[in-house]
């Protein structure tokens, strides 16, 4: 296994790989193009290589991505850190468009951690699958969780129920919360803080963009006849667009489906938290969603 990044050393968490194990760190300079052709080059010779470079910054070498990796199906890590909004790093900093553009590419399989302690789970999963693989995940601290020494494989395109503990008791829910990476968090507190309410809500960690847990989200699709997604991405051709998709595949148009994503326009320069709370990524938003599809009055609804 090799790191690859293109002038991200310190950003990206590399520099502990350069430090350590010099001979397997590569650092092409601003030249994402070139890091992703490098990356498939190496694959062919064998080796695993993890690209390290911010989301907003993998745009540029789209091209490649498609082309040097994915039509020959080399397998090639995405590690795009910076996923989602990143606050105070500016607007052109933001990663909002690369579940899309990784969820397009035939042969992609795309995902994001919930947490700290699932992404490292994520990224091993990554190394050991074989063709290309995009993982993203967001700036900053992790939650705080409970770190294992061990990791073990995920299974692909397989959600994770967070409550209740049971899909048959999912199925009696009002609604699903169905969350993507780093939304999910928000999503448990919006469902705890709702409980208090007397509202009863399903919450999945959906993991996978691509491929989707089609039989949990299609199971609970069915019981509840309401679904909400939640992503920090825009919109258009995010996790929400794809699990329209299915459920238009599978001719279930009755479902009451919501999706909570950024609009379509250029998320300007903020800090973190007030951009959440004006881009409806807040527990308080969500909360508002789910009385507006129960028709219970909103308090906050974001515009």
């Amino acid at each position: 296994m090799v790191g690859i990044t293109a002038a991200m050393e310190e950003g990206t968490g590399l520099k502990k790989l350069h430090q350590r194990f010099p001979e397997r760190y590569f650092d092409v300079g601003i030249a994402e193009q070139h890091a992703i052709t490098f990356a498939g080059g190496l694959a062919v010779g064998g080796l695993t290589p993890v690209a390290a470079i911010y989301s907003t910054f993998m745009q540029r070498a789209i091209d490649q991505i498609i082309h040097d990796i994915a039509v020959q199906n080399l397998h090639v890590v995405f590690a795009m850190d910076r996923a989602g909004l990143v606050g105070e790093d500016g607007q052109t900093q933001h990663g909002v468009f690369d579940i899309a553009f990784a969820r397009m590419i035939p042969g992609m399989r795309v995902m994001a951690p919930k947490d700290e302690e699932e992404l490292r789970h994520m990224l091993y999963t990554a190394v050991y699958l074989d063709g290309p693989v995009a993982l993203r995940y967001p700036r900053g601290k992790g939650l705080g969780v409970t770190m294992t020494d061990d990791f073990h494989m995920l299974e692909v395109g397989k959600a994770e129920l967070l409550s209740p503990e049971t899909l048959e008791a999912a199925e009696h829910q009002e609604t699903v919360l169905l969350a993507y990476g780093a939304t999910v968090s928000q999503a448990e507190l919006a469902a705890k803080e709702l409980a208090d309410e007397g509202i009863h809500v399903a919450v999945v960690n959906a993991r996978w963009a691509k491929p989707l847990d089609e039989e949990m989200i299609l199971r609970l699709a069915k019981a509840t006849r309401r679904l909400i997604t939640i992503e920090d991405h825009v919109v258009a051709g995010g996790f929400g667009s794809a699990v329209l998709e299915l459920l238009e595949q599978h001719k279930l148009n009755e479902v009451d489906v919501r999706v909570i994503g950024l609009p379509d326009k250029f998320v300007e320069h903020g800090a973190l938290t007030i951009l959440k709370e004006l881009y409806g990524l807040s527990s308080a938003h969500i909360k508002d969603v789910v009385r507006a599809q129960l028709n219970i009055p909103n308090r906050t609804l974001a515009k």
